[in-house]
């Protein structure tokens, strides 16, 4: 029945590798956690290829999902454990999201209890509203409540997520203060104990902020000192981006009936140039403009698979270099027509010395750069 979705939720997609991890975890786990803290870092940062035996008698290799530092990790699993939230700060496409939500989903079993930071983001969206026709029919009771991501997170004690909260209106993070300091909700309309919630064990927020929202929202003093912050930084190893990229975009293509082929010379070229660009220097030490949009690693996922994708639909099925900059364009130029330029100054800078010695498919890349101008 999940065969037709677009998207499962970590807990969904991932869920054979959670009943293995159940059946083998006999750790101690911090009150209201479904898992202890070392089964929800092997979740995460993967088993290292070792198979741990499955309820049904199989085996399941537990597969890495976050690459980054471990130890970054391991804080923010400390974190959760505490009476203090975790921010997930840093650019744009650090995969802070997806990071949150595996950790949600390895603490709590699931993933789904998320809110998005906007500016028409209202209380009533992350703390309960009412069903308005039983509410006229019966007048305020259990019944008519809605409840929301945060509500729902304290009562049954599970982590809540709250995506770009720098984005969100300062009353709503004052309401989000006011439930992170005395851990309850209280609704007027409900008399006596139904009109209070108390955080149950297990609940913690997990939010994340981008460092280029910075300003928009500004997070009060007072609401930063309820969460440890942790800086997710961008993928600096060039073989590990692509490790990640291949892993993305081969599993965002399962579903066509015949996948396309993404070559790992043709990969090479397209997180090799999202790498560059993003750190102004070539791996030869040749410097290079960078683009003032975010030249991230989930922006370099997006343009394998619509090559991919390309490939497939209009082609002979296997990944051209030109593909790559067929899509590589739009995604780097986005709202300012300057970073054309700075594709053209690295196709002169980088692209053609490569083309010259003939070194792997550059010359391909090379030959395909007036796509630039469509």
């Amino acid at each position: 029945m999940t065969a037709d979705l677009v998207r499962l939720p970590a807990e969904l997609r991932r869920a054979r590798e959670l009943e293995a991890l159940d059946a083998n975890d006999d750790r101690p786990r911090p009150p209201g956690w479904m898992r202890s803290p070392r089964a929800v870092e092997t979740f995460v940062l993967g088993s290292g290829g070792r198979a741990l035996p499955h309820p049904d008698g199989s085996d399941v290799v537990i597969e890495r999902k976050f690459f980054g530092h471990d130890v970054l990790v391991q804080r923010a699993i400390v974190t959760l454990a505490s009476d203090r939230g975790l921010l997930l700060i840093g650019e744009p496409g650090t995969a802070k999201s997806w990071l949150s939500e595996h950790l949600a989903a390895g603490i709590s079993g699931t993933s789904t209890l998320t809110v998005q930071g906007s500016a028409g983001l209202t209380e009533d969206q992350i703390k309960y509203s009412w069903n308005y026709a039983l509410l006229l029919a019966r007048g305020p009771s259990p019944e008519a409540l809605v409840a929301a991501p945060l509500y729902t997170g304290m009562r049954e004690g599970r982590i809540v997520r709250f995506e770009e909260i720098t984005r969100a209106p300062h009353e709503v993070q004052d309401t989000l203060l006011m439930a992170m300091s005395d851990k309850v909700i209280v609704v007027p309309e409900l008399p006596g104990d139904d009109g209070i919630v108390r955080a149950r064990r297990g609940f913690n927020i997990i939010a994340t902020a981008n460092t280029r929202d910075r300003g928009v929202n500004e997070m009060s003093a007072a609401l930063k000192r309820r969460f440890n912050f942790e800086t997710v930084p961008p993928v600096e190893d060039l073989a590990e981006e692509m490790r990640i990229v291949r892993g993305q975009v081969d599993e965002a293509v399962q579903a066509l009936d015949t996948p396309p082929v993404l070559a790992d010379d043709v990969l090479e070229l397209l997180v090799t140039t999202f790498h560059e660009i993003r750190s102004g220097r070539t791996t030869d030490g040749v410097k290079v403009d960078r683009a003032s949009t975010v030249m991230s690693t989930a922006e370099a996922v997006s343009v394998g698979l619509h090559s991919a994708l390309h490939a497939s639909f209009f082609g002979a099925g296997t990944v051209e270099p030109e593909h790559l900059v067929m899509h590589l364009a739009g995604t780097a130029v986005k709202d300012n027509p300057d970073n054309i330029g700075v594709l053209r100054n690295y196709w002169e800078v980088a692209v053609k010395p490569r083309a010259r010695r003939e070194v792997g498919r550059w010359a391909d890349y090379w030959a395909a750069r007036k796509q630039l101008e469509v």
